[in-house]
């Protein structure tokens, strides 16, 4: 008996899968409880013929979800005509409720037509009601909106089989919203520190940066939530089908539309997408996949929308997302600094027994997962992608912060301060996570239960009965860890520690879906970074500026020299606790993306909002490590400095090419950011200086000092100078400024002798003729030397010696 009470529990919970649309689950509990009820029918005589009839029961229904036909039953024609009439008639009502009346008028008029073609073709009687009931509300209201009184109703609709989409009335039409170009954020609940329309230079950045691996994805503009979705065929992207990567070539059979595959094909099977039906096939995006999973169980936990909110088109009312029968998609990623647009038409990959060569979801007839993969995937250049990391990821999907945490050699308190974060902040819903390995030997990698340079989505962080443990998924569905807290660890697990988390390891072992809990010490061990997604509502206001820095300004490395580098200002109400500055570097081909070749960074200083021309004098507050990745997120503390102004420096190793970048500051009090100027109207080169022979005479200190070259500068007019100096790399250098007829200015010069480069920024200068003189620190020292001057008067420079 006890192999039948066993058969039953297994059957028992096939079914619940089986409600839930987990054919995969479904199928293995199923076949499961088949044998083991053979095993009970063959020891009780008595309940042989029954057991054994039931076994056959299980075994069919896991062999029909099993079978590719299962998930591949194409829609009837009167199905797909009544879905494309629902479709029609749920989109004429949101025209109907923004005022937009001749639309509304075609698109009932539309649903009408197709309506009347599907009642003729189908013998269905409930689909014939359903016909009935979009062509009665349809016309009526169209008449309505044109002034004609309708003489008839048509009375036999049984109101008990309207669709559901239908059941809400037609509301009250109410104002149309205008449609306007304002920055965006991925909260609507922040508020803008600063100006909320874009400048010129902004605008031409934003739209530089468009066309992304040949295809343009603009910026998403109100206008856009009138996109048409309805054609008169399938809709086809102009773009052309994506490129396959070489696995899916080697096992493509042909594109095909969801209803092709599907006897229902919906977008969402329930209220939210389960991140446990989430599965990665054979596309390398295991982090995409993994910022998906961990962006489903956000909405289910905390019913917030992420993912449901950036696909349209969007059922009227509710402004969920819905199934498309014309094959159109709107999805909106935050891509180069800001919300885009991308069009997709929902054609999917798949092999000759029609299964996905794309991710998708478990749940029967559910295609969210693929068609935001496939969004994606367009921007990225194709399904053939080079992988990414979930910060990047999930930033396009959520626009949430992203922050790189590395695991490696890193101090104790610092580690264990982020356990201590994480947990707090992801049981608050203020973050996202995922976890990733690095390079692992083979022997390692087997006997661990992991996958090489691999993505793990992380579901949940908990500290019981003084372990640190984590949930992790596999995108893969699939493959789960074999060591310490493993299901099949039979040494760490407690009963405690197992009721505290309602985990049962021996249940767990018996189906692998990829899920499993793995204690903290281990993730330190054998993974490498922790990517977190900020929620931007931890935060009252934020403000961004899109820029461009130029190839040709400014040295290529800032070793020497930084004042150059874009440079804001930053002056931030001392009430709140923190400011978080995000730099987002923009990328438009898929070259760049794949070999990250550009490294970026931010400096902080304290110096007032002033342009900062030397990297470390004054040090820096924050000195921002390169990294070569399209996002770096830098954090200051008001615990950590009294200061209220800061100058921020973009910094780039090894400048090569012009960049496009977006900065964006988050704080919890009001802050003002805004680029640093150059106030300097008048500019002179020197590009021909030299020490040579005579004149090399070395700085003050020596005899020879009145040897050196020397400029005469005339100012017509009180104001500001900027004097710089450069030289070869080896070469100390300075120089100095005195006054010939202006007798309240005192001489100054650029301080300890520095290599390769010397600025002097003077305020306050007034109007006469003065004497400059640069200068090596030893005396015969050879080299060559350019000489800028910068003024905002008017000025004359010549040599004199």
């Amino acid at each position: 008996m006890e192999l039948a009470c066993e058969a039953a529990r297994l059957a028992t919970k096939a079914v619940d899968y089986d409600k839930g649309c987990y054919t995969a689950a479904a199928a293995y509990y199923y076949t499961e409880a088949a044998k083991l009820l053979k095993e009970a029918a063959e020891a009780v005589e008595e309940k042989e013929e029954e057991w054994i009839k039931k076994s056959m029961d299980y075994r069919a229904r896991a062999l029909t979800l099993q079978s590719p036909k299962s998930q591949s039953e194409p829609q009837k024609p009167d199905k797909l005509i009544l879905t494309k009439s629902r479709f029609l008639f749920g989109q004429a009502v949101e025209a109907d409720e923004i005022n937009e009346n001749e639309e509304a008028v075609r698109l009932y008029t539309e649903a009408v037509e197709l309506a009347f073609n599907g009642r003729k073709m189908t013998d269905n009687k409930e689909y014939q009601e359903k016909f009935n009931y979009i062509i009665n509300k349809a016309l009526e209201r169209a008449e309505e909106l044109k002034g004609i009184k309708r003489s008839f109703k048509d009375e036999t609709i049984s109101k008990q089989n309207e669709p559901d989409v239908l059941q809400n009335t037609i509301q009250r039409p109410v104002a149309p919203h205008h449609a306007t170009f304002v920055r965006s954020d991925s909260s609507k609940h922040l508020l803008v520190s600063g100006k909320v329309t874009y400048t010129k230079e902004e605008k031409e950045v934003l739209f530089a940066t468009s066309t992304v691996n040949k295809h343009s994805f603009v910026p998403f503009m109100e206008i856009d939530l009138k996109e048409r979705f309805r054609y008169a065929i399938p809709f086809t992207d102009k773009d052309g089908p994506l490129a396959l990567s070489p696995k899916q070539s080697q096992q493509f059979h042909k594109w095909v539309r969801p209803e092709e595959i599907f006897s229902e094909p919906i977008l969402i099977a329930n209220k939210y997408i389960d991140c446990f039906s989430i599965k990665q096939t054979i596309v390398s995006d295991c982090s995409f996949v993994a910022s998906l999973a961990v962006s489903a169980l956000y909405e289910k936990k905390f019913g917030k929308r992420l993912l449901t909110r950036i696909i349209y088109p969007r059922k009227s009312g509710t402004k969920e997302p819905i199934y498309n029968p014309f094959g159109k998609y709107m999805v909106k990623l935050h891509l180069n600094g800001i919300q885009r647009k991308v069009i997709i038409d929902d054609t999917l990959p798949v092999d000759k027994y029609n299964e996905l060569l794309c991710s998708f979801s478990t749940k029967k007839n559910e295609i969210l997962v693929s068609l935001l993969e496939k969004a994606y995937m367009k921007v990225m250049g194709g399904y053939d992608f080079p992988g990414s990391n979930s910060s990047i990821d999930l930033h396009a999907l959520t626009g949430w912060i992203p922050e790189r945490c590395s695991l490696r050699d890193e101090p104790e308190a610092k580690i264990n301060a982020l356990f201590k974060v994480l947990m707090a902040s992801m049981a608050k819903g203020n973050v996202l996570a995922t976890v990733a390995t690095g390079e692992l030997p083979e022997t390692v990698a087997e006997r661990a239960g992991l996958i090489p340079t691999h993505a793990y989505a992380i579901l949940d962080v908990r500290h019981v009965q003084g372990v640190k443990l984590m949930m992790l998924k596999n995108p893969w569905s699939h493959v789960r860890w074999r060591g310490n807290y493993s299901d099949l660890d039979v040494t760490h697990w407690t009963k405690p520690i197992a009721e505290e988390l309602h985990y049962n390891p021996e249940s767990a072992s018996n189906f692998d879906n990829g899920v499993f809990w793995i204690d903290y010490a281990s993730i330190l061990k054998f993974f490498d970074i922790i990517y977190l997604s900020w929620n931007p509502d931890i935060f009252k206001y934020t403000f961004s500026t899109h820029q461009c820095w130029s190839a040709g300004v400014g040295p290529t490395k800032d070793t020497y020299n930084i004042g150059d580098n874009p440079q804001f200002k930053l002056s931030v109400d001392r009430s709140g606790s923190t400011v978080w500055i995000l730099l987002t570097r923009h990328i438009t081909d898929i070259e760049d993306f794949k070999y990250n070749k550009e490294y970026i960074t931010i400096y902080v200083y304290t110096t007032n909002g002033k342009r900062v021309y030397y990297p470390r004098d004054p040090p820096p507050l924050i000195e921002g490590v390169k990294i070569n990745s399209p996002h770096y997120l830098t954090k200051i503390k008001f615990n950590e400095t009294p200061e209220k102004d800061f100058t921020l420096v973009v910094g780039q190793y090894e400048k090569t090419t012009t960049i496009y970048y977006t900065l964006r500051a988050y704080s919890d009090s009001p802050f003002e950011l805004s680029k640093i100027g150059n106030p300097y109207n008048y500019v002179k080169k020197i590009t021909d200086g030299q020490w040579k022979d005579m004149n090399a005479g070395g700085c003050r200190n020596h005899p020879t000092f009145i040897n050196n070259p020397a400029y005469q500068l005339i100012l017509d007019s009180s104001g500001i100078l900027l004097i710089d100096l450069k030289a070869p790399k080896d070469v100390y250098i300075g120089f100095e400024i005195s006054a010939i007829d202006a007798p309240d200015f005192k001489r100054r010069d650029t301080g300890s002798f520095r290599a390769a480069f010397a600025i002097l920024e003077l305020d306050n200068v007034p109007a006469g003729t003065y004497e400059i003189v640069p200068s090596t620190y030893e005396p015969n020292t050879e080299a060559r030397y350019f000489l800028t001057i910068k003024a905002s008067s008017t000025m004359q420079v010549t040599k004199i010696r």
